[in-house]
C-alpha cells in the first residue's frame, strides 16, 4: 500500500503543485511561498538556475549519472567536499519529501527517489517543482516570494544580475535578508551571512560567461520556449506581491 501511495504522489507532480514540502514544513519559523506557472519565471533566472545548479540536466536521461553518484558516495564516507552536488531532481525529491540530515542513508534514500520522480516527471516540470520550492532564505521558498521580497519585482521581469544573486543563494539560503530598500543584506545576526555571501560572489564570477556563452538555450532544451514578458496574463503569474512577503517586509522596515 505504501508503494502504491508513493507511486500516485509521484505521477500526482506532474500537474499538482504540492502545499507544502518536508523541508517546508520542518522550518520552526515557517514558510512563506506561492507557485508560478515556469513560464511566467525570468528566462534570465532559469538559465542562471540551470548553469549554477545542474547544467546536463536537458541532456541526461535520468536523475543522475551513476558514476557521479558513485563518487559522491565514495567521497561522503571518506569525509571528502562533495565533489559535483546533487542534480535537480535530487534537490527536488529531498526538498518535497526528506529533511537536511547528511547521512549515507538519506542519501541513498534521495537518489532513490529522484530516479523513480525523473520516471514520470518531464525536465520542463522538474525545474518548474525546483525553483517553486526551493529556499531562498529564512522562511522564503520559490522564485515569486524570492524576487517580490528581495528586489520588489515579479519573477518575469528578474534581471540577469538580480537572477544570478538568487541562484547563487541556493546552495546557502538561511543567512541572509532583505536590505533596506531592496536587494541582499548578509549581516545577519546568526553570524554566518558570510557563508551565504560567498556562494553568492562564486555565482557572481562564474555564471555571466556561462550565460553569454549558452543564452537560453538550456531553457529551450528543458522545453520551455518564448520570453516570460510575452506570456499572456493569468491569475496565478505572481504579477502581485503576496501579501505574505508585504507583511514580511513591513516588520523587518525595509519596504
Amino acid at each position: 500500500m505504501v508503494f502504491v501511495v508513493q507511486a500516485l504522489v509521484m505521477v500526482a507532480l506532474r500537474w499538482v503543485d504540492p502545499p507544502t514540502t518536508a523541508f517546508m514544513a520542518a522550518n520552526p519559523a515557517g514558510s512563506i511561498q506561492q507557485s508560478v506557472p515556469v513560464e511566467h519565471v525570468s528566462r534570465n533566472f532559469l538559465a542562471a538556475v540551470i548553469a549554477h545548479e545542474d547544467a546536463p540536466l536537458p541532456y541526461r536521461s535520468g536523475a543522475f549519472e551513476w558514476d557521479s553518484l558513485f563518487a559522491r558516495a565514495q567521497a561522503h564516507l571518506r569525509g571528502e567536499d562533495d565533489p559535483s552536488g546533487s542534480t535537480i531532481p535530487q534537490q527536488v525529491a529531498k526538498n518535497l519529501f526528506l529533511n537536511q540530515e547528511l547521512s549515507a542513508w538519506r542519501k541513498a534514500v534521495e537518489a532513490g527517489l529522484a530516479a523513480e520522480l525523473a520516471l514520470v516527471v518531464e525536465d520542463r516540470r522538474m525545474l518548474e517543482l525546483y525553483v517553486n520550492h526551493a529556499q531562498f532564505g529564512p522562511t522564503l521558498y520559490g522564485v515569486c516570494a524570492a524576487s517580490w521580497y528581495y528586489f520588489d519585482t515579479p519573477p518575469d521581469t528578474l534581471y540577469p544580475e538580480q537572477a544570478i544573486q538568487l541562484a547563487g543563494l541556493l546552495p546557502s539560503p538561511g543567512h541572509v535578508r532583505r536590505a533596506p530598500g531592496g536587494g541582499l543584506d548578509f549581516q545577519v545576526e546568526d553570524g554566518l551571512g558570510w557563508l551565504s555571501r560567498s556562494h553568492v560572489l562564486n555565482a557572481q564570477a562564474r555564471l555571466p560567461r556561462h550565460l553569454d556563452q549558452l543564452g537560453f538555450q538550456p531553457v529551450e532544451d528543458v522545453g520551455i520556449t518564448g520570453l516570460a514578458a510575452d506570456e499572456p496574463d493569468s491569475g496565478d503569474d505572481c504579477s502581485e506581491r503576496p501579501q505574505e512577503v508585504a507583511d514580511l517586509i513591513a516588520a523587518e522596515g525595509t519596504a
